[in-house]
């Protein structure tokens, strides 16, 4: 996405804002994943790419950043977005699929979208989004990046002990909570992980590409439970804090991220995660909740 694109928004002012990825030339693996191509008013088609396959279908960041393009990619669209809510009612199959996306009510400075993804007339997935135009105002971040070594200090996790297509795709470098060893994996005490993490090869930081990192934890009833077992999210929120400007100063440079679950029972746990960039600044915080087995 384009950090400085402006477009009218239906006040008739003009706000900096971002703009999707739709059928443009081969570029970056991560554009390729989420480029739709306009096939009716507010209706897109996309295909599902090898390179973010999971155990069951894509990853399930790639397909939030393809939910929220389609909002993007929008003539109507109103500012940035602060806040995608996505719902995985069902697996996504590997192939073609459409996206609908519409405004649902739009004011002055908020507009609210409801977002569809189908396969063969079947809904595989819902989101619903809040752009808006920012404006300046008071400001105060409670929760502080907590303290981690320099990027180049950190290991970086192998991929070839990656189980899944899309773990190749970013640059994991694990402070605590990496990926657990399964020849030994003792329960732990704490399911935190705390990792730097960037898109591989690196790409300028923009809401899609952020959207999707708050996905990047692997289950934490890996760490907590000591056993590698199905799960999967069913329904994650994130809130965008970072503007264009400060996703601009973030660039390509790895960011700071932090998961954590908090109850785990019943088949269900939930996972709060948080992502800082550059200068200690909070760019996203999300909550899910998950399935396990």
């Amino acid at each position: 996405m384009s950090a400085d694109a402006s477009r009218p928004t239906p006040a008739g002012t003009t706000v900096a804002a971002t703009t999707g990825r739709d059928g443009a030339a081969p570029g970056h693996v991560f554009d390729d994943a989420i480029r739709l191509v306009p096939e009716a008013p507010g209706v897109y088609r996309g295909e599902t790419s090898a390179a973010y396959g999971n155990m069951v279908g894509p990853f399930g960041g790639i397909t939030a950043a393809t939910m929220l393009n389609a909002a993007c990619l929008h003539p109507e669209r109103l500012g940035e977005p602060v806040s995608l809510t996505v719902n995985y009612a069902g697996p996504v199959a590997d192939g073609a699929f459409r996206v609908a996306a519409r405004p649902v009510r739009t004011n002055r400075a908020t507009q609210h979208w409801w977002i569809e993804l189908s396969q063969d007339g079947v809904v595989a997935t819902t989101a619903t989004a809040v752009f808006a135009i920012r404006r300046e105002t008071w400001a105060s971040t409670e929760a502080s990046a907590p303290p981690a070594p320099a990027p180049n200090e950190a290991e970086r996790w192998p991929i070839e002990r990656a189980r899944v297509a899309w773990v190749r795709n970013y640059e994991m470098r694990f402070v605590r909570g990496a990926f657990p060893d399964p020849r030994r994996m003792p329960m732990l005490d704490d399911s935190t992980s705390l990792l730097w993490v960037r898109d591989d090869p690196p790409r300028p930081l923009d809401p899609l590409s952020l959207v999707a990192l708050s996905d990047v934890f692997f289950p934490r009833t890996y760490l907590r439970a000591a056993q590698i077992a199905p799960a999967g999210t069913i329904t994650i929120t994130t809130t965008l804090h970072a503007d264009a400007a400060m996703l601009a100063r973030q660039g390509t440079q790895p960011v700071l991220a932090r998961a954590q679950a908090q109850a785990f029972g019943g088949g269900f746990f939930d996972q709060a995660s948080a992502i800082w960039g550059e200068g200690g600044a909070m760019l996203a915080s999300s909550h899910q909740t998950v399935y396990f087995k």
